[in-house]
């Protein structure tokens, strides 16, 4: 049975969110020749910007991918391509060495 009258976008603008996920599955061909879900990506940075909300986009992967939601201007990216799932305490020695590696243009802010 189809509920008439409702749609599972409308409540965006109901909860209290401020970013849009896009899942992996999307991500997943972009940077393929085939790249078929390239369109829907497209559409959900698109309506994410019109909304007022941020992307983050799961499951970078390559180089294309990446490029390819750069173009976009997609607001955040994680997956693989950046750093394997680590644990809390290995994750924060990984972002200072991150950190130290790229202190170009680093400046304070009163």
């Amino acid at each position: 049975m189809t509920a008439t009258g409702y749609s599972s976008l409308s409540y965006l603008r109901h909860f209290p969110i401020d970013t849009l996920k896009i899942d992996r599955v999307f991500v997943r061909d972009i940077g393929s020749k085939a790249a078929g879900n390239a369109p829907l990506v497209d559409a959900i940075i698109a309506m994410a910007k019109s909304l007022g909300l941020a992307t983050v986009a799961e499951g970078v992967e390559t180089e294309a991918q990446w490029q390819y939601l750069r173009t976009r201007d997609a607001n955040q990216v994680q997956g693989y391509l950046f750093c394997r799932p680590l644990p809390i305490a290995e994750l924060l020695r990984w972002h200072a060495d991150w950190l130290h590696a790229h202190q170009f243009n680093a400046v304070s802010v009163a």
